[in-house]
C-alpha cells in the first residue's frame, strides 16, 4: 500500500499544475494558483526523499505547461508544416524542459528538511533563471497569475513580477503549514499573516506612482485579421495591402498603429501608391502612421516598427528575437530540421540595439516592443522614465484560436502596472487592446475579426520603485538567503566529518 503513495502524489501533483492554468488569462481566477501551490507544498512535506520531490515537481510542471502552452503544437504543425508526430514530440520535450525547473525545486525542497522553508526563495530564483537561460522563456511565471485583479498586484510596481512570485509562494507555503500544524494558535497566526499580506497589497493598489503628462492622444489600433497560412504567400501580398489600405482610410486617430509585420514585405518594396494614399489620409487629421514590416540593411534583416510619415528615421528594430521563430539557435543541430521539416518565414533576423531612440509623437515618447518582448519586464524598463507610453505590436495568429493571445495580453497588463504607463497593443488577430496604467483593459477588439479600435492614450511621467530598481532587489535577496543556507550546511557537514 505504501508503494502506491508516491504514484498517488504524482497524479495529484500533475492535476494541481493543470489547475494552476485557470489562474492565468483568459480565466483569471487568481486565487487558484495559491491553492494549487499550497497543495503542492503540502505534498512535498509528505514525501520522503529528494527523488520523490523531483518527480512531484516535474509532474506539476507537466500539468502546468502541458495545458498552459500546448498551443506551441499549432505553430509547429498547422502553420510551420512540421509533421504531427514531430510537432507532438517537440511540444512535449519543450514542456518537459520547462517542467524540469519545477522538478529541480522539488528535489531541493526535500534534499534536507530545513530546505522546505526556502521554497519561495528557490522557486523565485529558478523562475528568474528560466527567464533568461537560452534567451529566456518566462511564460507562465507564477507572478503573472495574479494580474490584474489580485490584491497582491499592489506589490507589482514595487518589486516586479518575480517579487510577486516570491510573495505568492511564501503565502502558499504558510497555508500548507497550517494544514500540517496541530496547534490552533499557530494556525491562526499563519492565516492572520496571509490575510495581512493580502490586505497590504490591496491598500498598495491605491497608491498612484505616476501622474499624467500632456494631453490625451487619439489612437486607431488596426487589426487586419490576415490568416497566418496565407500571410507570407506572394500571391496574397496585394490583398493584404488592400485590406490595410482600406482600414487605414477609416481611422480617426492621431496615432494609427498597425500590427507586427502587417505588411509582409521589405520596407523598400512598400508601393508608392500605398504610401501616398496613407500619408494623404494621415495629413488630413494631422496623424502619424506606424507600420510593422521587415527592414533590410545590407545583408541584415530586422523586424521593425517605423513611422511612415516624413520622419523616416523614427524606427524601432526588434531586439529580443524568438528562438526557432526569428533565429535558429545551435544551427549545426537544428538546420536539418528547418530544412526538411519546418517552414518558418524570416527565421534568420538580426537584433536591434538594446537601447534605441523613442518614437516621439505629440510631445509624448513611445517605447515600442514587438511580439513577446513585453514578457521581459527588465528590458521594458530600460526605456523609462523617458517613455510616457508603451506600445506593443504582435502577431499571435501563429497560435490559432488558443489561449496564447490572452496570456500575452496579461503580460502587457503586468508591464502597465509595473511601469505606471498605459499600454496600447495592435495585433493581427487579437488581442488588440488599450490598457490603462493600472493594468485594466479599457477597450478590446474581438479576436479573429477585422477592425479598428478607436480610443485615447494618456502619457504618464515619474517612475515606480520597480522601474528604478528592476528585479535586482528580489533576486539579490533570494541569492543571499540561499547562499547563507548553503554556507551554513556546508560548514555543518565539515564539523560533522571532523568529529
Amino acid at each position: 500500500m505504501n508503494k502506491l503513495y508516491p504514484l498517488f502524489y504524482l497524479v495529484i501533483s500533475f492535476w494541481l499544475g493543470a489547475l494552476s492554468v485557470l489562474s492565468f488569462a483568459p480565466f483569471n481566477h487568481h486565487f487558484i494558483s495559491l491553492i494549487s501551490l499550497s497543495g503542492l507544498f503540502f505534498i512535498w512535506h509528505k514525501l520522503k526523499n529528494a527523488r520523490q520531490g523531483f518527480f512531484s515537481g516535474l509532474f506539476f510542471g507537466l500539468g502546468l505547461f502541458g495545458f498552459g502552452i500546448s498551443w506551441i503544437y499549432i505553430s509547429l504543425n498547422t502553420y510551420g508544416g512540421m509533421p504531427s508526430w514531430l510537432s507532438c514530440l517537440s511540444t512535449f520535450l519543450f514542456c518537459f524542459f520547462c517542467a524540469s525547473f519545477i522538478g529541480i525545486i522539488g528535489w531541493f525542497s526535500l534534499h534536507r528538511k530545513s530546505s522546505l522553508f526556502l521554497i519561495p526563495f528557490f522557486w523565485t530564483f529558478i523562475e528568474w533563471i528560466k527567464g533568461w537561460l537560452f534567451t529566456g522563456f518566462p511564460w507562465l511565471t507564477m507572478g503573472y497569475s495574479q494580474v490584474p485583479s489580485s490584491p497582491l498586484v499592489g506589490f507589482l510596481p514595487i518589486i516586479g513580477i518575480y517579487g510577486l512570485t516570491l510573495i505568492l509562494t511564501s503565502l502558499a507555503l504558510l497555508l500548507s503549514l497550517t494544514l500540517l500544524n496541530q496547534d490552533k494558535r499557530s494556525k491562526l497566526l499563519k492565516v492572520g499573516l496571509v490575510a495581512a499580506v493580502l490586505a497590504s497589497g490591496q491598500i498598495l493598489k491605491y497608491i498612484e506612482w505616476t501622474e499624467p503628462t500632456g494631453e490625451p492622444i487619439s489612437i486607431s489600433l488596426v487589426q487586419g485579421n490576415i490568416a497566418q497560412d496565407i500571410k507570407w504567400q506572394k500571391e496574397t501580398v496585394i490583398q493584404t495591402l488592400q485590406t490595410y489600405q482600406k482600414l487605414i482610410q477609416k481611422t480617426k486617430g492621431q496615432i494609427i498603429l498597425l500590427p507586427e509585420t502587417a505588411l509582409p514585405l521589405l520596407v523598400e518594396y512598400i508601393p508608392e501608391t500605398f504610401k501616398k494614399s496613407t500619408l494623404l489620409h494621415a495629413a488630413k487629421q494631422r496623424g502619424h502612421v506606424l507600420i510593422g514590416a521587415i527592414e533590410r540593411q545590407d545583408t541584415k534583416y530586422f523586424n521593425v516598427v517605423l513611422n511612415l510619415g516624413n520622419d523616416s528615421s523614427q524606427v524601432y528594430r526588434k531586439s529580443h528575437l524568438v528562438p526557432f521563430g526569428e533565429f535558429i539557435p545551435l544551427k549545426f543541430i537544428f538546420t536539418y530540421i528547418y530544412t526538411h521539416y519546418l517552414n518558418m518565414p524570416m527565421n534568420d533576423l538580426s537584433r536591434g540595439g538594446n537601447r534605441q531612440e523613442l518614437i516621439a509623437i505629440e510631445n509624448q515618447k513611445i517605447a515600442f516592443n514587438i511580439c513577446y518582448e513585453d514578457v521581459f519586464g527588465e528590458e521594458i524598463i530600460q526605456a523609462l522614465p523617458s517613455a510616457t507610453i508603451l506600445a506593443n505590436v504582435s502577431n499571435d495568429a501563429w497560435y490559432g484560436r488558443s489561449i496564447a493571445a490572452y496570456q500575452h495580453l496579461q503580460f502587457s497588463q503586468a508591464r502597465a502596472i509595473e511601469t505606471g504607463r498605459m499600454v496600447i497593443r495592435s495585433t493581427n488577430t487579437g488581442a488588440t487592446a488599450i490598457i490603462d496604467e493600472h493594468g485594466i483593459v479599457k477597450k478590446i477588439l474581438p479576436a479573429f475579426t477585422e477592425g479598428i479600435l478607436e480610443g485615447y492614450v494618456q502619457g504618464f511621467k515619474n517612475t515606480t520603485p520597480y522601474v528604478f530598481c528592476g528585479n535586482w532587489p528580489v533576486i539579490i535577496l533570494c541569492f543571499i538567503v540561499l547562499l547563507g543556507w548553503f554556507m551554513r550546511h556546508s560548514k555543518l557537514l565539515w564539523v560533522l566529518k571532523k568529529k
